[in-house]
């Protein structure tokens, strides 16, 4: 993806299976896939028995020597599909699970985003013995399929959904899946033996901790299959829209990607596991583009890091939190910081929005655990590297007369101006140091709003690098492009609800600014009615499923007889005994020397470990040919097929069409202050008798950061949209618009009129409609029904000719002056 000049450019390799014809036979399933094109194919032969055997052919064939091969195969039914999912085994057999409706969803530069809509699972021995088979299989099936995988699973061909983007912008490092960064050495890109621009072609390692079927791609892996056979999945949220700066799209890509480590649903997964896995961990991208430029904006969010749970055995509306393991060296949260500093770099900003001052002790038990693990980890790292604890008691600010919004955006810049942004254009490249991890009790309504409130912040610095706002600008409420992004932070908060807790948000962001209307209290009483019935009756079910479909249970291995559903706890499967590991450095040094080598950079982009590495010597080859892979030039297709145009027009056709300006960063109204009368929609749903009387707010622990002084010196360089047009009329035509006088308005009905007027069978006596008779002023005598040539004479002919060598050669008649010619062959005056 680098395309720096002078330096190696590196671009991902498509895969070359983005179809498969599956064909049923007695005695094998054959698969056939093939590229997009459909020009290059290959064929994969699972043999239909108990034990999985796979057979690839290490051949590549064209379309005339697959159709001979198909006309061969005597099977009983077939099947397109547009991936494997992987392979899964219970008790007896093996299943296949195929990908057989998909759907463009996003686009990140030319890689296009999917999204599964259907799934189908074939069984590979066939069903001749049904009598015979275990009656636990189906259980174990129906089980399985409870995960369901039309909703909310994304894939890309060319693309890896499992790294952000500034990762994959990095320059690769190490090549093989297996290498050890700590021995060997890196490569060097840097040598000045090659000055001709090189080319590479490369496949992403993936991030092991957002695939979600690795469990079912293990047996393709253990045969070792061609990797384009594998298909990787993401679980989370993936929505895209954009907004029109006079007719510029500006794209925003919303990406959430989902932990499988410690996951599960509200109730059940709380805290965090002995490897330093938290609950409800998800990972949030905002990618911003306009075709040439690209910028992201990585945050976290994600449970307290500590050994707590919730008794839900009793009927309450707040079961009770307590602490389970002590911890007092801060083991646990040591492990999830190290890996945050691993994949993020530092500062660490931790913004915890859960209680401190309680009456009775309920939520503060989170923050003191949280503050004391940070004091703790503190004391070993470097001073421009600590983890930045801030709180913020949301809950209280918002029964306050304060505005919540105006306290979290400020927030939110001060956090933003120390981690800064990942930017990328021609002529530079900045990079996003450390991450802002965002943490209530369960992650979600309290935790979406302030995850809005960093994003609107990161994106007006985003559009201000690609030089849309000035420095100091800020984005308004109530303007297409907040409006556009809170409704994006809507739906993801609605759809990580639903995975996690079983309802969409029950306080939205509306909510927060206070804008919601009184209707808005049924809603949300059902919304918590709805969470707290699935909390208690299906997320047992569900949290089999997830257990199953991960492979942290397997049947067929169970040696105990101890079915999944007879388990009473499922603690050992997420918290597998670790070997002998080394306390002292855990107590003291908790985070690894290579991580303290590349600090305040992230260790997993200095590090970039691809799995090949190709020399490439032409853009042409299909394997990187984004162009046409994107844009499907080798078909015919209609606009509306397009992903941006769809995007494009859906996000137009959304907004307001009323409106005063044309500016997506101006309001389209002026946005009232919140009065000091508290709605029902605005009530944080607990009990007043469990809230403090305090009235101080917590402020930051660090002090607010402006831009930078070469950000400030860019900024005056560059062209800015406000500068460039102007809001008034006026200033661009030379007049307002007003209400027409009597004299304009009577000739404006005397041009409306002209139909009549130029009517021939008016009435002469009217002299109102007296007749107007339109004649041609020119040689043109053309209708709007018939067209005739016009006649040229031999005269004008010849001058016409003489004008022509004239301008071929100035010197053509040499006894008269150069006006005198000219006037000899265009005549400006006009007879009388």
């Amino acid at each position: 993806m680098s395309s720096k000049p002078g330096k190696p450019k590196f671009f991902p390799v498509i895969s070359s299976i983005q179809k498969i014809r599956v064909y049923e036979t007695k005695t094998n399933i054959q698969l056939i896939g093939s590229n997009d094109k459909e020009t290059r194919f290959r064929i994969l032969q699972i043999a239909r028995s108990p034990e999985l055997h796979i057979y690839e052919d290490p051949n590549e064939y064209d379309l005339k020597e697959i159709r001979k091969i198909i006309s061969n195969i005597k099977y009983s039914k077939s099947i397109s599909a547009y991936g494997i999912v992987g392979f899964v085994r219970f008790l007896e057999t093996y299943y296949i699970i195929l990908v057989t409706k998909r759907h463009k969803v996003g686009f990140i530069g030319n890689h296009i985003i999917y999204t599964i809509k259907d799934t189908t699972i074939y069984k590979i021995t066939p069903d001749s013995s049904k009598n015979s088979s275990n009656p636990l299989e189906s259980k174990y099936l129906k089980m399985f399929m409870n995960v369901d995988l039309s909703s909310n699973f994304y894939f890309s061909y060319s693309y890896d959904l499992t790294r952000t983007l500034q990762h994959n912008f990095s320059v690769p490092k190490f090549v093989g899946e297996n290498v050890d960064v700590t021995i060997e050495e890196p490569l060097d890109w840097n040598n000045e033996c090659e000055r001709e621009d090189r080319m590479y072609a490369y496949r992403s390692t993936s991030r092991k901790k957002f695939v979600w079927n690795e469990f079912l791609l293990q047996p393709m892996q253990k045969k070792v299959l061609h990797k384009d056979w594998m298909l990787e999945l993401i679980h989370g949220f993936i929505n895209q829209s954009a907004i029109s700066v006079f007719g510029l799209p500006i794209y925003v890509c919303l990406i959430a990607r989902r932990s499988k480590n410690f996951a599960g649903t509200r109730f059940l997964k709380r805290g965090a596991n002995c490897c330093g896995d938290v609950a409800n961990e998800v990972e949030t991208e905002q990618i911003v583009s306009d075709g040439q430029r690209l910028s992201s904006f990585v945050q976290l969010r994600g449970s307290v890091p500590a050994h707590w749970s919730q008794d839900i055995s009793k009927m309450v509306p707040k079961p009770p939190i307590s602490l389970d393991i002590p911890d007092p060296f801060a083991e646990t949260a040591g492990k999830h910081f190290e890996k945050l500093l691993f994949h993020y770099g530092a500062p660490i900003i931790v913004l915890n929005l859960v209680k401190r001052k309680e009456k009775r002790k309920h939520e503060s038990i989170l923050t003191d655990e949280i503050m004391m693990n940070v004091e703790y980890l503190n004391q070993f790292l470097p001073a421009n590297c600590k983890i930045r604890y801030t709180h913020f008691d949301m809950a209280r600010k918002n029964r306050s007369d304060k505005n919540v919004m105006e306290a979290l955006d400020v927030k939110g810049k001060n956090s933003i101006a120390l981690t800064g942004i990942f930017y990328t254009d021609n002529d530079e490249t900045c990079y996003q140091t450390g991450i802002i991890r965002t943490n209530c009790v369960d992650c979600l309504d309290r935790t979406n709003t302030a995850q809005f409130a960093m994003g609107r912040s990161a994106l007006a610095l985003q559009l201000f690098k690609m030089g849309f706002l000035k420095a100091d600008s800020r984005l308004e409420f109530d303007s297409d492009c907040v409006t556009m992004l809170e409704s994006l932070y809507e739906i993801q908060g609605d759809t990580l609800a639903l995975q996690y807790g079983g309802s969409q948000l029950v306080h939205r962001i509306k909510t927060y600014r206070k804008t919601s209307a009184w209707m808005s209290q049924g809603s949300e009483v059902v919304q918590n009615l709805s969470r707290y019935y699935s909390n208690t009756f299906s997320d047992q079910e569900k949290q089999q499923s997830i257990n199953l479909f991960l492979g942290l249970y397997i049947p067929y291995e169970n040696d105990n007889g101890e079915h999944l559903w007879d388990m009473t706890s499922d603690y050992n499967l997420h918290n597998p005994i670790e070997n002998g590991t080394d306390k002292e450095k855990q107590l003291t040094m908790w985070y690894s020397d290579l991580i303290r080598k590349y600090l305040p950079q992230s260790t997993s982009n200095c590090t970039k470990i691809v799995k090949e590495l190709i020399r490439i010597h032409s853009l042409d080859l299909e394997m990187i040919d984004l162009y046409s892979n994107y844009h499907l030039t080798y078909k015919v297709t209609s606009l509306e097929e397009n992903i941006a145009y769809q995007i494009s027009q859906f996000a137009r056709n959304s907004m307001a069409t009323y409106r005063t300006h044309f500016s997506p960063f101006e309001p389209t109204k002026r946005a009232t202050q919140p009065t000091a009368t508290k709605t029902p929609s605005s009530i944080e749903s607990t009990s007043s008798s469990d809230e403090a009387d305090s009235t101080s707010d917590e402020d930051d622990t660090h002090s607010s950061l402006k831009l930078s002084i070469s950000d400030q010196r860019q900024s005056e360089k560059k062209s800015y949209f406000d500068d460039n047009f102007p809001k008034d009329c006026k200033s661009i035509y030379g007049f307002d618009l007003e209400h027409p006088d009597k004299e304009s308005m009577a000739k404006y009905k005397t041009y409306v009129n002209f139909q009549k007027k130029s009517h021939p069978i008016a009435e002469k006596s009217d002299k109102k409609l007296r007749p107007i008779v339109l004649e041609s002023t020119g040689i043109y005598t053309d209708s709007s029904y018939e067209v005739q040539e016009p006649k040229v004479t031999e005269s004008d002919r010849q001058k016409y000719e003489n004008y022509c060598k004239l301008i071929i050669n100035p010197e053509y008649d040499e006894n008269c002056s150069s006006s005198d010619i000219i006037e000899k062959y265009i005549n400006f005056k006009f007879d009388d």
